[in-house]
């Protein structure tokens, strides 16, 4: 794998990205069944945060900054180390 420094993207390491779509897939249904969804925005890899869109009933619910950090942060972390944070955008 080679590192590209030159700082006109901003690009996972390879993989990374697989791997956070592929954990955030295993939450979608869970979101879904309540109306909602989640969207992949962008990795950051120096900092380890990961950018997520809520879409459907989670945008603006007030239950959305707890399935953050205590359902879909969790699980990143625990499934990919190199998550450090979850953070929404809008």
């Amino acid at each position: 794998m080679t590192d590209c420094n030159c700082g006109d993207h901003d690009s996972a390491p390879a993989g990374l990205d697989a791997r956070v779509q592929e954990v955030i897939e295993t939450i979608r249904p869970l979101l879904q069944a309540d109306g909602g969804d989640i969207e992949l925005v962008s990795i950051d890899a120096g900092e380890g945060k990961v950018f997520v869109r809520l879409q459907g009933a989670c945008k603006g619910c007030p239950g959305a900054a707890m399935t953050l950090k205590m359902g879909v942060e969790r699980h990143l972390k625990e499934k990919v180390p190199e998550v450090t944070e979850v953070v929404a955008v809008q």
